[in-house]
């Protein structure tokens, strides 16, 4: 059994730790940032928390994270965390 961390699923809190910053600066509540950017409030809350269902790391779409990127006032590059090492190839 591997007791290792998953990289992804780092990578995913990662960006929800991004996410909750950056509606702490503009002084949003989860509520405001999910319906500006056509999300659902349970969708948004899910990726902040870095997950899609439990156990399972947050895997959103382009579009999502463009429309976050653009509500929360910060550069897709500064939302997105560097891709970590030893990411297993996607399917």
């Amino acid at each position: 059994m591997n007791d290792a961390p998953d990289p992804w699923t780092e990578f995913a809190r990662e960006l929800g730790v991004r996410m909750i910053r950056a509606r702490a600066e503009k002084r949003m509540s989860q509520e405001q940032v999910a319906h500006a950017a056509g999300l659902a409030t349970f969708t948004y809350r899910k990726l902040e928390k870095g997950e899609s269902n439990p156990g399972t790391a947050a895997n959103p779409r382009l579009r999502t994270l463009v429309a976050l990127s653009d509500v929360l006032g910060i550069p897709l590059r500064d939302l997105i965390p560097a891709p970590p090492k030893g990411l297993p190839p996607g399917r």
